[in-house]
């Protein structure tokens, strides 16, 4: 029997007991309205979870007044214990090989043109959960022929036979988050390893050059600015085309305390330099996360879709 998730995170000594005052400009806009209503019964009515929900996601009354969700696969339970995550974690139970149909379903119901996936992290499995991932690329295609993917995956413990299982259903969109700065990497991600991420990510072309890599940073963790910049050195260095630069927001008092707020001339700065040194697209703001404008990115930057697969 799966033993019972938790979502806490941080040491008691490691606690931020005066979190921070935020500044005026993070502003959450609170979800409500028609279009947010129905996509939330859509996800209950198909017994789906969004990152949007379960990593409490900032942009989830903007995302989802658009009509627009990050699914979330291989249950709702993870193996891994990231400090600043609110999903919760655990003993999953077994994989539902029913999943990918039930996203794709949802997919072609909400006539995305875009569909953003992610997952769990699964590390009682060899194969990390590839399989689903490869399953519900396939099955969108066939229900929603013409709808972009974009697959924000696991770093499969670094296994290129896990990754290959991935990178065969074609994805537009290879994402993977390195989250934050070598020096901090242990501390804030416990059982992730930076090197399984540079593996990852460069795998990632070498199976498929015409695919588009991403990756995400967090800031206000404690790192510097400098580590920041060489960070994203690093990740340029592994062939990465997109990156999302956002503020981190501490889910509640138990998980990893905000170190401090990066102002918008920060995030600018940020933005400038990684166009300078070569990615094609850098999303840079306080609020900004993975998944966030996915659509404009994969439409400005890729006729990867069209000359794939002949569709619009």
């Amino acid at each position: 029997m799966p033993s019972s998730p938790t979502r806490d995170r941080v040491d008691p000594q490691k606690v931020n007991t005066k979190p921070l005052r935020r500044p005026p400009w993070i502003k959450v806009r609170a979800p409500a309205g028609e279009t947010y209503e129905k996509v939330h019964q859509l996800m209950r009515s198909k017994a789906l979870h969004t990152v949007c929900e379960e990593a409490m996601c900032p942009n989830l009354g903007e995302c989802w007044g658009s009509g627009t969700a990050t699914f979330l696969m291989l249950g709702d339970i993870c193996t891994r214990t990231c400090r600043f995550c609110d999903i919760k974690h655990g003993r999953p139970p077994a994989l539902d090989w029913a999943e990918p149909e039930r996203v794709a379903q949802a997919v072609r119901d909400m006539q995305l043109q875009h569909a953003v996936i992610t997952s769990v992290n699964r590390d009682e499995r060899l194969d990390g959960g590839a399989p689903i991932f490869a399953a519900v690329i396939r099955r969108i295609r066939e229900l929603r022929p013409g709808c972009s993917i974009e697959v924000l995956i696991p770093d499969f413990k670094g296994s290129l036979e896990a990754l290959k299982i991935v990178m065969d259903a074609r994805p537009e969109i290879l994402n993977h988050n390195v989250e934050t700065v070598p020096r901090l990497f242990k501390t804030i991600q416990p059982q992730d390893n930076y090197a399984w991420a540079e593996a990852t990510l460069t795998n990632a072309k070498k199976l498929d050059p015409d695919v588009l890599t991403k990756s995400g940073l967090m800031v206000g963790l404690g790192e510097t600015m400098a580590e920041v910049k060489d960070t994203m050195r690093d990740l340029r260095t592994w062939g990465v085309d997109i990156l999302t630069i956002g503020q981190y927001l501490q889910p509640s008092r138990k998980h990893w305390p905000i170190d401090r707020y990066y102002t918008m001339e920060e995030f600018n700065e940020l933005k400038a330099f990684g166009l300078e040194i070569g990615f094609r697209w850098v999303e840079s703001g306080p609020l900004v996360r993975s998944s966030y404008h996915a659509a404009e990115q994969v439409r400005a930057l890729s006729v990867v879709h069209r000359q794939l697969y002949g569709q619009g």
